[in-house]
């Protein structure tokens, strides 16, 4: 009764992870708006705005799906295959985006044809990523 009432843990993280892939996607598009604009301080700040919530996204999904690991009662071999998968290839663009954001939130970074380019590509890699996230994994999650 209650769990109907409340939802299962799993819907209620990928409820919450959903929320915060439209919240990423929403400050790309700022960024990108920024950019085109030459609007250097709402660039600098929505990229701020970014890593924290990025960098917030991933650490807490890698603790929670550590957690789920040791949880037999939410955890199918369907779970546990998609979550080892995902770990193993978002490894790089985890830190690729770190890098980016670290180096691109500093108050000398310059925003030049580079640092679009490089924006772009992990905007690209990223809505890939979240497509994944969300067809596969979340669909998985939400089941359990």
């Amino acid at each position: 009764m209650f769990e109907s009432l409340f939802g299962s843990k799993n819907k209620k993280l990928v409820k919450g992870w959903s929320k915060e892939h439209e919240k990423i996607v929403v400050l790309a598009h700022k960024i990108i708006a920024a950019y085109s604009i030459e609007d250097i301080a709402s660039l600098r700040q929505h990229l701020i705005d970014l890593r924290v919530i990025a960098i917030n996204h991933i650490m807490t999904e890698d603790i929670e799906f550590y957690k789920l690991l040791k949880d037999e009662s939410r955890l199918t071999p369907e779970i546990e295959k998609g979550i080892h998968e995902f770990v193993t290839s978002f490894e790089e663009t985890k830190s690729l985006l770190r890098s980016f954001l670290r180096t691109y939130t500093q108050e000398n970074a310059q925003y030049d044809e580079k640092f679009f380019k490089t924006f772009n590509a992990i905007v690209d890699a990223l809505g890939k990523r979240i497509e994944f996230e969300e067809k596969n994994l979340y669909s998985l999650l939400e089941q359990k």
